[in-house]
């Protein structure tokens, strides 16, 4: 499977392309800022076409492109109930402090935009996707699981948006952020995957469930479910 990705934009945020090996169908994650030339131009040179958007949240800087990719390869967006209005409203989602940077630009709906529920799973581009509510950085982010068959056996990949960083955790000061909320959706949801689950976050670079949980400071005393009372 193809599995790849590249920092897009003055946020440098990740988005991320999937696909089967051998197959023409891939899947977006997290088309940011400035991201659609560089994500059009590996499509092409890689002969994709994608069959859908994936948000893991609703913020600007991870949505900014969702639109015109959704509009040129007609396909659906699929987003969290909870963060569907900073599509067309993203100043709700980040406050006053990207007025300025965003000027006069609008920003609107895809055309076709699907609410992603929790616990269920999605298949697309031959590929099943599972779905994980995580609030807290925002009230409707979540994570999207995939198992990727290998030489050496399954791994397992979670896209963990902002929720999870290697070495650090999601910012919470934005509007519908809550730090303790956002520690217990990790520790219920996160931290009880495999430790060799390879973590590819919003920004910055990979790590593992194992690696955060030993060694990321935000973590400390976070041990799994029993911790959800946090």
């Amino acid at each position: 499977m193809l599995v790849t990705g590249f920092p897009a934009g003055m946020f440098q945020t990740n988005c991320y392309v999937l696909a089967q090996e051998g197959s023409s169908d891939c899947v977006v994650v997290d088309p940011g800022q400035d991201a659609t030339e560089p994500l059009l131009r590996f499509l092409g040179e890689s002969g994709l076409t994608p069959e859908a958007v994936l948000l893991t949240h609703g913020h600007l800087d991870h949505t900014w492109s969702v639109e015109p990719v959704c509009e040129k390869f007609g396909i659906p967006a699929y987003i969290h109930d909870e963060d569907r209005f900073m599509l067309s409203d993203p100043l709700r989602g980040t406050g006053p402090t990207l007025a300025a940077l965003l000027g006069d630009a609008e920003f609107h709906e895809p055309e076709r935009v699907v609410d992603l529920n929790s616990g269920t799973s999605l298949e697309l581009a031959g590929i099943e996707f599972g779905v994980l509510h995580t609030p807290g950085h925002t009230q409707g982010s979540v994570v999207f699981t995939i198992d990727v068959e290998t030489p050496d056996g399954t791994l397992a990949i979670a896209l963990t948006g902002d929720t999870l960083f290697a070495g650090s955790i999601g910012r919470t000061d934005l509007p519908g952020g809550d730090h303790e909320q956002l520690l217990r959706s990790i520790a219920t949801t996160l931290l009880p995957l495999d430790d060799a689950t390879v973590v590819l976050p919003g920004h910055g670079g990979q790590s593992t469930i194992g690696q955060e949980r030993a060694s990321n400071p935000f973590l400390v005393g976070l041990a799994g479910p029993e911790q959800g009372k946090l």
